[in-house]
Formats: C-alpha cells, sequence, structure tokens
C-alpha cells in the first residue's frame, strides 16, 4: 500500500513538472519536496483558511475529510450587518469555520487547494501557481487575490518553497468542492 501512494505521490509530481532526478534519487527528492511543502503548510496555517471546520470537545479543528478543500460549495453565510465594517469599525468578519471573511473588499471564499481539476488547482501548472503567488493574481493573471489570504508572505517565499509548496497541495486527496465567486463590496 505505502508503494502505490509514493507511485500515486510520484505520477502525481511528475504531472506537476517537479521531476528532474531519475530513479530512486527523484523518488527520494520528490518525498522531501512533498515533506517541506507540508511543513510550510502547516507553519503559513493554510488549514486555518482553506480546510472548513468541525467542532469538537476542543473546540473548532480542521475537518481531515475536508482538508484545504476551501469554502464548502452551497453553504450559506450570514449578512453582512450594516455599518460594522469601515473606519473605527470592524475590519474584518468571519463565518464560524473561517472560510469566508468580509471587510472593505467584500466578501472572500477560502479556495480549493485540492488537485481536484474542475473545483481545485488539478489543472495548475507549478508556473502558474508561482506567479499567483508572486503577483496575487488568481492564475497569475486573473482577479486579485483577496484578504485574509498573506499574499504579501507567500510572495516573500523563495522558488524551491513555493514548488514544495504546490507539491504537497498536489499530493492531497482531491475533493471536488466549487467555492463561490467572492462579493464585490455595496
Amino acid at each position: 500500500m505505502r508503494i502505490r501512494n509514493i507511485a500515486q505521490g510520484m505520477l502525481c509530481l511528475a504531472s506537476a513538472g517537479l521531476m528532474v532526478l531519475p530513479g530512486a534519487q527523484a523518488a527520494d527528492a520528490g518525498k522531501q519536496q512533498v515533506h517541506r511543502g507540508e511543513y510550510l503548510s502547516n507553519f503559513g496555517g493554510c488549514n486555518d483558511c482553506h480546510t472548513p471546520k468541525m467542532m469538537t470537545p476542543k473546540g473548532l479543528v480542521p475537518d481531515p475529510a475536508r482538508l484545504l478543500s476551501g469554502h464548502p460549495a452551497g453553504a450559506q453565510v450570514p449578512a453582512v450587518p450594516q455599518g460594522v465594517l469601515g473606519p473605527n469599525q470592524w475590519g474584518a468578519l468571519t463565518n464560524n469555520d473561517l472560510t469566508a471573511w468580509a471587510g472593505p473588499w467584500g466578501v472572500s471564499y477560502a479556495a480549493n487547494l485540492t488537485p481536484d481539476k474542475a473545483t481545485g488547482i488539478g489543472s495548475w501548472t507549478v508556473d502558474q501557481f508561482i506567479k499567483a503567488m508572486r503577483t496575487g493574481k488568481h492564475l497569475g493573471v486573473g482577479r486579485p487575490i483577496l484578504p485574509p489570504m498573506p499574499v504579501a508572505n507567500l510572495a516573500a517565499l523563495t522558488d524551491a518553497d513555493l514548488r514544495a509548496l504546490f507539491a504537497y497541495l498536489r499530493f492531497t486527496k482531491p475533493i471536488a468542492n466549487q467555492v463561490p465567486q467572492p462579493i464585490p463590496p455595496k
């Protein structure tokens, strides 16, 4: 089972254009890259916003069945109370599982970071991912990536770190979850 999982991971990494070494060296390098990416994801708090939460006796925790799948499709978000966002007021509000945020930018939803090709980043290339993290734009050329995404922090990572983060995201379980588009401010 472990060999099959490693082989699937190596195929995923190869399809992402991340493998450059032959044989066992490639497997070791690929595993190290995925582990580095997982470390960066944990350190950077990716699950804090991109994983729906579930209530436990210890409070809200990331739901391991929906790891990095973003704001749940169809989940209702309460209306933003009028007059609470602005100067000398609240700067941002969030829903109960921290996957939707409201602020002066409107309402943003945490993206699906799983390798699902239709609803996640499964069709992205490593170059598109790096460009998105550097420019703060979806796919590196689209709409702005909105708060609370720490784009400036991610842009400061090295290309090697961003490649590792992408390798880890491509290694996670694909989850079909179409996240809503952002809502502009009123």
